[in-house]
């Protein structure tokens, strides 16, 4: 009796060939883009300490309360990384980056861990883009990582997006908006969700974020944060829209956004599609300042911004598709001394950009050619014995079904011409 399959872990997927011609594709143009802006790839490590979590997200949030992959090893507390942002945080002050250069930006690209209950585009292990720079107050670097999202958004032909802006302001405004959004909550505590009625205690501005329908009214009904923030934090936040307005980069200003995670202050903001594969989930990515956070995690007072983009998000709204598959050259070696040259040729094609297959399991070559179409092979080369004692290999070329033999020592020039006729190399 067999012994039984063990499958992946629930909402964490493998991620087949097909697929990841999408995810390249996908991954290559949010590269390309935030190069153009200036952005250098940094990578952290997948697993941190659970206290830089704790401290950057924030206790009380659904992320640090309930969704984290945490674990002891050898007496220290480990959590798999639930974002990105404070991880490149860890990193900038770990590696003192603020003393090489005023302004840095940062471009991550990886696997993220959250245990919450899988849904369409949402898993337990899913991917995030995003970029952070660090050192510069804004609002004008503010305005240009929106106008590039957005800019990100049609080359990935994700189609209609809408851009959802809000100010949180500084401590101070979130102090004063807190006692105004619990003089609103309060007196409805009975008829909130248990998540909010506990938030009132820990956290009130997350209620704001709560889907909960027993919470949808008295969010509906609640005072504007933007009525609380001070002269200065409006200064930045009117500069911002009228950059975005020169720009003519559309977006609304929703008063009640707060997405999920603490650190975030002055300016919030979420992308969301308007595809139909998206559902009722429509949020493509979003983020935010983060001016305190630098300090908060052990560095010098540095302001910071930044984002992230859910990948599986990015795909169930993208069209973009990838481009033609690579055609290739299949060799088929006729025993042993072939077998020993098709390995030769084929280093040789691949030094010249040729994808090369060898089929070194032997058989017929009837049964050997039938893998020219799962490889999309444009040619064939066959050579065994007799082909080897006259130095030659017989060349096929497939869609037109016609062969010659082509001499050993001119064989990669005439290969490499083939594909130079036309067919995609």
């Amino acid at each position: 009796m067999s012994a039984r399959a063990i499958s992946a872990v629930k909402g964490m997927n493998d991620l087949l060939p097909e697929e990841v011609e999408r995810w390249r594709v996908l991954e290559e143009t949010i590269r390309e883009t935030t190069r153009l802006h200036g952005y250098r790839e940094i990578r952290t490590p997948l697993v941190e300490p659970t206290p830089l979590f704790v401290r950057s997200v924030g206790e009380g949030t659904d992320i640090v309360d309930k969704e984290m992959y945490s674990f002891v090893f050898h007496d220290e507390p480990l959590t798999l990384r639930p974002e990105g942002t404070a991880s490149v945080v860890r990193a900038y002050v770990e590696h003192a980056l603020h003393t090489k250069e005023p302004v840095s930006r940062f471009l991550y690209v990886g696997p993220m861990f959250r245990g919450e209950r899988p849904a369409r585009g949402r898993y337990r292990q899913f991917h995030q883009a995003g970029c952070e720079v660090f050192g510069d107050p804004g609002p004008v670097v503010d305005a240009e990582m929106i106008d590039m999202l957005v800019g990100l958004m049609a080359k990935l032909e994700v189609g209609e997006v809408e851009v959802l802006l809000n100010s949180l302001g500084g401590a101070g405004t979130k102090a004063r908006y807190r006692e105004r959004l619990l003089a609103h909550l309060e007196p409805m505590k009975e008829s909130l969700s248990q998540d909010s009625q506990r938030r009132l205690e820990t956290n009130p501005l997350r209620i704001l974020d709560s889907k909960h329908p027993q919470d949808q009214e008295a969010i509906a009904g609640a005072p504007s944060i933007l009525e609380s923030i001070d002269d200065e934090d409006r200064a930045h936040f009117d500069r911002l829209r009228a950059l975005l307005d020169a720009l003519g980069t559309p977006y609304r200003v929703e008063p009640r956004l707060v997405r999920g995670l603490d650190y975030y202050s002055r300016t919030l903001f979420e992308i969301r599609g308007k595809s139909p594969e998206l559902g009722a989930q429509n949020a493509l990515g979003g983020g935010g300042r983060y001016d305190a956070l630098v300090e908060d995690l052990g560095g010098p007072k540095v302001s910071g911004i930044g984002f992230g983009l859910g990948l599986e998000r990015l795909l169930l709204a993208s069209k973009a598709k990838p481009g033609l598959r690579v055609r290739s050259v299949l060799i088929a070696p006729m025993g042993a001394r072939a077998q020993t040259e098709a390995l030769v040729i084929a280093r040789e094609l691949r030094a010249l950009g040729i994808v090369a297959h060898v089929e070194g399991r032997g058989g017929s070559l009837k049964s050997m050619l039938r893998r020219t179409a799962s490889v999309d092979a444009g040619v064939a080369l066959v050579l065994g014995d007799g082909e080897l004692d006259r130095g030659v290999v017989q060349l096929k070329e497939l869609d037109a079904h016609v062969q010659r033999d082509v001499a050993r020592a001119e064989l990669a020039a005439e290969v490499t011409r083939f594909f130079g006729r036309g067919t995609t190399p």
